[in-house]
């Protein structure tokens, strides 16, 4: 079965950089296009950044020159390199996969962003 599992969150000082990894399993990694999602407290998960399966990015305007998704289909991760992070990164990451038109999540991962 499909299996997601997120690590490299934590605490972290605003200018900070965190690293954040998903490891996929279960299927043809390499096939699909992976994203990173996040959801702060009270709010609505929103899209971070996608990596297509050829390797195309996109990002979501608020993330733009500071986060960089990145995948490595030898390993079957995708990872999101997170530079001069604000106290509004704040929020738990999610890495997304569509596959056959199911939606797999994983269990997330806290970023704060706090002095």
């Amino acid at each position: 079965q499909v299996q997601l599992v997120e690590s490299g969150g934590g605490l972290v000082q605003p200018g900070g950089s965190l690293r954040l990894t998903c490891a996929a399993s279960g299927y043809i990694f390499s096939a699909y296009g992976m994203d990173w999602y996040r959801q702060a407290p009270g709010k609505q998960r929103d899209l971070v950044a996608t990596i297509t399966s050829g390797g195309s990015t996109n990002y979501a305007d608020s993330v733009m020159g500071r986060f960089t998704i990145s995948r490595d289909n030898a390993k079957n991760t995708v990872a999101l390199q997170m530079n001069s992070l604000k106290p509004e990164d704040t929020a738990v990451y999610y890495c997304h996969v569509r596959r056959r038109v199911i939606d797999y999540w994983g269990q997330g991962t806290q970023v704060t962003v706090s002095s």
